[in-house]
C-alpha cells in the first residue's frame, strides 16, 4: 500500500474518531465506538481495548470497553505485563513477538505481537489503548503513529 493510500485511511480514521468524540453518549460508549472502528478498518488488529487506571488512585488497571475476545485479564497490576510497563513509564510499547517478552501477559495463544500506547490527560496517565494482533511484526509506523493520535484526542475524555 502506498504512503498516499496510508495517509488517506489515517485521516478518515481520524475523522470517524472526531465525530465519535462530538457524539451525545458516555465515555465509555466512546470508547468502544472507537474499538469497533479500529477493529473494522485494520486488518492487523485483532483485540482493541482500553485499559481505564484505577479511579481510586491505586496501582492498576481496569479493564475498559473493547472488541476482540473474552480476556481474564481485567484487572493488572502496574509493572506487570506490558500494559502495566505502559501503566508505569508513560510510553508507547510496540512488541513485535511477544515471545520474546519476559514480562508478557498473554491473552490468547493466537496473539503474536502488541501495541500500547498511554492516555495522558496533561501529565496524569488515565487510560491506555491496548491491541493484539495475531500476526507478527503487525504494526507499522504509521499504525503506531494513528494510535497515539488517538490517545491524543481521547484524553480529553478523562
Amino acid at each position: 500500500m502506498s504512503t498516499a493510500v496510508k495517509s488517506i485511511q489515517t485521516d478518515q480514521i481520524l475523522e470517524e474518531v472526531t465525530g465519535i468524540l462530538n457524539r451525545d453518549i458516555s465515555r465509555d460508549e466512546k470508547l468502544f465506538a472507537i474499538c469497533e472502528l479500529l477493529d473494522d478498518e485494520i486488518d492487523v488488529f485483532n483485540w482493541t481495548g482500553f485499559y481505564l487506571a484505577d479511579p481510586n488512585g491505586e496501582p492498576y488497571l481496569d479493564l475498559g470497553p473493547y472488541v476482540g475476545e473474552t480476556t481474564d485479564h481485567t484487572r493488572i497490576a502496574y509493572g506487570t505485563g506490558i500494559c502495566g510497563q505502559v501503566a508505569e513509564s508513560h510510553k508507547t510499547f510496540l512488541v513485535d513477538d511477544v515471545k520474546q517478552q519476559t514480562n508478557y501477559l498473554a491473552c490468547s495463544l493466537h496473539v503474536k505481537s502488541e501495541l500500547v500506547v498511554p492516555v495522558m490527560k496533561e501529565d496524569q496517565f488515565v487510560a491506555q489503548l491496548d491491541i493484539d494482533s495475531h500476526t507478527l511484526n503487525a504494526f507499522t509506523k504509521n499504525h503506531v503513529e494513528l494510535v497515539e493520535e488517538i490517545c491524543m484526542l481521547i484524553a480529553s475524555e478523562f
